[in-house]
């Protein structure tokens, strides 16, 4: 049974609508002015309020009002009841939140129709929020059973050889000629086929697998480079290192480890690292970036500018390269932010005596820019998406 509030203090007025709508079903209360009004529809929330406009000392505005401050009765259906249909007295009550108006006299249809309409419009709300709250359920249902299959899935994915090692060219601005490549992993289920990195790295990071993997991906990247210099091929490989990775308190020794299996020599090998890495354990890391320079291996700042930019990172750690992202290549021909900003940190790197990569060149246009500015080497669409090494390894016997 539907719980109707009546706000009126004509009592003659207020006893017939509350005789009319018991007789239509309705559990109604009534309140003789708009204080008492107001405490019974906070104590006891009602489905509609119908209340008066003019009553003294608290009047239907105030009474709406406090309402709708109040998140327990913000959104109870609320018609006004008016002796005058006023336009500018019934625009300033649908301001304040007012869902209808019936103006006095007003037959027991009216009365009934307006709450009914009420009544039906609250119902389709409730309706489509629980559909909503019903339909994000199974959302969530659906993703975190997704993440959990990729969680299993990757637990075999290495042993089972699902992994591939892409290599996207690092072209000489200058020359047009491969100069290095930068690995990049992917996974090819037997099922689902090509499944994004974007899905699968959070997850391994999460879990601690890009731990195997990674050190994978470094032992396959350098192998296949050596294979490639044996092949008379003058490149350098560089590869990714995850947070996790960067970690690890054995990295500079497994990386000398994988050099020493591998035969390749540590200056062919660069080692990308995100600015987040920097801030962590600022000490810590500067330690971990020198042991591996000891090695003789490159550092890469990769992404640079997206993150947490500092100057000092530049200065302080032992880079040789730095990385412009591709959200600072895109629209650079255009005269506009990101031009001035993509020529200061070229002019700034080179003043450190850091080599500068432009990463997500796509256009003739952008890669005539970073060649009149003098950056040294970019990646990208324009030349080449990631390729299999075997179709990288095409590019290169046509001198590309």
């Amino acid at each position: 049974m539907k719980k109707i509030l009546v706000i009126e203090d004509d009592q003659v007025i207020r006893e017939n609508i509350l005789k009319l709508l018991k007789a239509e079903g309705f559990d109604v209360t009534g309140a003789e002015n708009g204080a008492q009004g107001l405490n019974a529809a906070v104590s006891n929330v009602p489905d509609v309020i119908i209340c008066d406009v003019m009553m003294p000392e608290l009047d239907g505005y105030g009474v709406l009002m406090a309402l709708r401050s109040n998140p327990v009765t913000a959104t109870v259906p609320f018609v006004f009841l008016t002796g005058k249909a006023d336009r500018s007295e019934m625009r300033q009550g649908m301001e304040l939140g007012a869902d209808d108006y019936l103006t006095k006299p007003f037959s027991k249809a009216e009365l009934v129709g307006a709450i009914s309409s009420r009544l039906k419009k609250q119902e389709a709300v409730a309706e489509q929020y629980h559909t909503l709250r019903s339909q994000s359920s199974e959302f969530i249902q659906d993703t975190a059973h997704k993440l959990q299959q990729i969680k299993t899935n990757l637990c075999h994915a290495l042993e089972r050889e699902e992994f591939q090692v892409y290599y996207q060219p690092q072209v000489n601005v200058h020359t047009g000629k491969i100069i290095s490549a930068e690995a990049l992993v992917r996974w090819l289920h037997p099922q689902k086929g090509l499944i994004s990195p974007a899905e699968f790295i959070p997850v391994a990071e999460e879990t601690g697998f890009i731990v195997p993997l990674g050190e994978w991906v470094l032992q396959t990247a350098c192998k296949q480079m050596q294979v490639w210099q044996n092949a008379g091929f003058s490149l350098r490989i560089a590869v990714n290192l995850s947070p996790r990775q960067f970690h690890q308190p054995d990295l500079s020794s497994r990386v000398a480890q994988i050099l020493a299996e591998t035969g390749l020599e540590p200056n062919s090998l660069e080692l990308e690292l995100t600015e987040s890495l920097m801030v962590e354990d600022a000490e810590s890391a500067i330690a971990t970036l020198q042991h591996l320079k000891n090695l003789g291996v490159c550092i890469s700042l990769d992404d640079f500018g997206t993150g947490y930019s500092s100057l000092s990172y530049l200065t302080q750690y032992p880079f040789d390269t730095l990385k412009i992202d591709r959200c600072f290549i895109s629209n650079i021909t255009d005269g506009c932010t990101n031009a001035a900003i993509v020529k200061a940190i070229i002019e700034m790197a080179h003043s450190l005596c850091l080599e500068v990569i432009a990463e997500g060149v796509e256009t003739e246009a952008e890669k005539d820019f970073l060649w009149r500015y003098e950056c040294d080497t970019m990646q990208g669409y324009l030349f080449s998406p990631p390729l299999t090494a075997a179709d990288f390894e095409h590019l290169l016997i046509e001198g590309k």
